[in-house]
């Protein structure tokens, strides 16, 4: 089987004023790697003083997401009361669960002084049998993400095991989330953990079965291990899973295996039935109509 079974290039969208994203999942072709039913990539944008970024609340259901930050910082806010700033190397990880309302923006003190943003947010579905548990927020920091080098590559097993490490960060169901830095020259062997796996080319070029592919393309792989090299430094997101328990439907910001479950959370939003951020809950981003 080849090393590679798919190719997926990402489609820019509109975050926000003066933030462009690429989007990697969902796209029609593939809908997700394991659990992983979305993925954007943001930035690198630079901000002049006085400007950064604002993602408004907006709510979520039957997800949990994680963020990942290469460059800058932010801070998030929910309806349980969290106020927490991620810089790179930590890892929020928010259960939406039955329904949870949260905003991303950059603190006043780097809007100030101007500076950047670069960073993942991915979603992950949650099982059958969680998707309405209670939501939920945690806030891991850099010095507990385990880092290994392999042959010239720096490996962040952000959640679940692999390269002979760890991560502490809790997750629904089996899966495995890495950030891989490579230096020139470097070879990386990706494990056969799990039957669906990818890998997405944050920045610079990788090699894998005489094959070169740039930032902003995932790569689905086949069965086997898959050595991906780099001539020169890149950064790869490496993701993988078990098949989903059951096929999963996206409207706007809400996950479910049942329908009407979303059609429910798009009626309670418009109907401002969720729980609101304290302190941060007069600009609330409106369902797409």
């Amino acid at each position: 089987m080849s090393q590679i079974v798919q190719v997926i290039a990402t489609k820019k969208k509109e975050l926000g004023p003066g933030v462009r994203v690429a989007r990697v999942l969902p796209q029609i072709e593939r809908r997700n790697v394991g659990p992983f039913v979305f993925v954007d990539h943001f930035g690198p944008v630079d901000f002049a003083p006085g400007q950064g970024m604002d993602v408004g609340p907006h709510p979520h259901i039957g997800l949990a997401t994680v963020t990942w930050l290469f460059d800058g910082e932010l801070t998030h806010r929910d309806s349980l009361g969290f106020i927490q700033v991620i810089r790179p190397g930590e890892v929020n990880w928010m259960t939406a669960g039955r329904g949870i309302v949260h905003s991303e923006r950059t603190s006043d003190a780097v809007r100030a002084a101007g500076g950047r943003a670069h960073g993942l947010q991915l979603w992950v579905a949650l099982p059958l049998g969680a998707e309405e548990v209670d939501p939920a927020f945690v806030h891991h920091g850099s010095s507990r993400i385990p880092a290994v080098s392999v042959g010239g590559v720096t490996v962040s097993v952000v959640a679940g095991a692999a390269f002979g490490v760890a991560s502490p960060v809790e997750t629904p169901s089996p899966l495995l989330y890495a950030i891989a830095t490579m230096a020139p020259g470097a070879r990386l062997t990706i494990p056969p953990l799990f039957a669906e796996r990818a890998i997405y080319v944050v920045n610079g070029e990788v090699m894998v079965g005489g094959e070169t592919y740039d930032r902003h393309h995932m790569l689905v792989l086949g069965e086997g291990e898959v050595t991906v090299s780099a001539a020169y430094p890149a950064h790869l997101a490496i993701l993988g899973g078990p098949p989903l328990d059951a096929p999963r439907h996206l409207l706007w910001n809400f996950v479910a295996s049942d329908k009407e479950r979303l059609f429910q959370a798009r009626d309670r939003w418009k109907a401002g039935a969720f729980p609101l951020i304290p302190g941060d809950h007069d600009e609330l981003v409106p369902f797409p109509d």
